[in-house]
């Protein structure tokens, strides 16, 4: 790469904004959870939560399944035009989302049986939506987080690059939970929202996506040189072999394991403390109305806890001789420590305040995983999306606990277990052995 693009803001503001969209489309994927819990699965009977977090689980599930294909796309034709794909297959995942609210809306007794529940072949549809949306969002990132790491830009070092685009990223997280409340359903209640809400939003984020599409295909995005190995070149060894890279891998699985779920269902906890006449109350309010529009306390929860991510990434942006290694130790014991009182209490103050020490750990994993990796950075890159399947996992394994437990009390016991494999990570498995270390 030239001199002439090597100091430019311009690829970095690019990619930052496309990581923008990412975010957003996800935490709109999240938040939709509840509303279709409600439109959708009223007749799911005992399988209500386990149905509604399955969202999740299949957007996730796309980056388990094609992270590796991105990092072989970003070898064979390049960053900017791997984007562009993942940008695609973006669309799509709208289109079948828009599909499956027309269909909903329309045919809405047509479902799928199971004993005595019952499955409309629209929420079927959305899921398979959330599947696509998920492979665009790993594509592009398996895209984005090398680019940033690897990209030149004045004195900074990758960590905070990391954290200035992943903060940009947040404002996408943060004020999603209020576009599904306040665009979509219109400030309604949630329990009386209505699936032909969501065609009009969905037709405007398609064209949306398009515009944006269109545009990336026509700029210049210059590559960046030592991360990819050349088409045809035969990599040494195995990527697994470095012992520091295949321990991010495990780091980065439960880190956004817990980072989603409590994302995904803090907001189905705080219907669940509602419906047992315990609602979450903010400054001693039980709802926020604002012009007669009901924002709802658990809109509120959810964009505070990823306003938190906003905030911390901000703010870590400037902590350049704060190493990786210290931040992912100090911020994953705080987060232990407020998830046992978040259950000790059942007060979900303290979860969303993990948002603000969840906000630096995807770089420091990040960074501290594919350190020292050169060539092997984009292949890395690839496996390493595929661990967000946490996000699945968790999510999915947390409504089931709930539908088994009776309660979303003690489910966040799966937070305490992440956080403390991350603190392990932290303080053993990111440490680069002799023989990993290339020239």
């Amino acid at each position: 790469m030239d001199m002439k693009h090597r100091n430019s803001v311009m690829p970095f503001a690019i990619v930052t904004f496309i990581y923008f969209i990412v975010g957003f489309l996800t935490t709109v994927n999240e938040q939709l959870q509840a509303p279709l819990k409600f439109t959708f699965l009223a007749e799911a009977g005992n399988l209500k939560n386990t149905l509604t977090t399955s969202i999740s689980f299949f957007f996730f599930l796309g980056y388990l399944v094609n992270g590796s294909l991105a990092s072989k796309w970003v070898n064979a034709v390049g960053y900017k035009n791997t984007i562009v794909r993942g940008l695609m297959f973006m669309i799509a995942g709208l289109v079948l989302y828009l599909c499956s609210s027309w269909f909903g809306y329309r045919y809405p007794d047509q479902a799928f049986h199971f004993e005595q529940e019952t499955i409309p072949y629209g929420f079927l549809i959305f899921v398979v939506g959330s599947y696509l949306m998920g492979t665009a969002a790993a594509i592009i990132q398996v895209v984005v987080n090398p680019y940033v790491a690897s990209y030149e830009l004045g004195k900074t070092q990758p960590v905070q690059r990391l954290n200035i685009t992943t903060a940009i990223n947040s404002i996408g997280t943060t004020t999603a939970p209020f576009f599904v409340t306040v665009v979509m359903f219109s400030g309604i209640s949630i329990a009386n929202v209505e699936i032909k809400q969501l065609l009009m939003p969905f037709m405007l984020l398609i064209v949306c996506l398009v515009l944006v599409t269109f545009v990336t295909q026509r700029i210049h995005l210059p590559d960046i040189a030592h991360t990819r190995a050349a088409v045809g070149e035969k990599l040494e060894r195995s990527i697994w072999s470095f012992r520091h890279f295949a321990l991010g891998v495990a780091a980065i699985f439960f880190y956004v394991g817990t980072e989603v779920a409590i994302g995904a269902n803090i907001n189905l906890h705080a219907f669940e403390l509602e419906d047992s006449g315990h609602p979450v109350t903010f400054f001693g309010r039980t709802d926020i109305i604002i012009g007669g529009v009901d924002l709802g306390i658990h809109a509120l929860l959810s964009t505070l806890y990823w306003g938190g991510f906003l905030v911390g990434r901000s703010i870590s942006s400037f902590f350049g001789n704060i190493s990786a290694r210290t931040q992912l130790v100090t911020t994953t014991i705080l987060a232990t420590i407020l998830a046992v009182l978040a259950m000790l209490t059942q007060n979900l103050w303290f979860l969303v305040v993990i948002g603000l020490l969840h906000s630096t750990m995807w770089s420091c994993i990040f960074s501290l995983s594919i350190k020292g990796l050169n060539k092997y950075t984009s292949k890395a890159s690839g496996l390493f999306i595929s661990a967000v399947f946490g996000g699945a996992v968790f999510t999915l394994v947390q409504g089931g606990l709930a539908d088994v437990l009776g309660s979303w009390r003690w489910t966040w016991c799966l937070t305490v277990v992440c956080e403390l494999f991350m603190l392990t990570y932290a303080l053993f498995g990111s440490r680069i052995r002799e023989k990993d270390r290339i020239d």
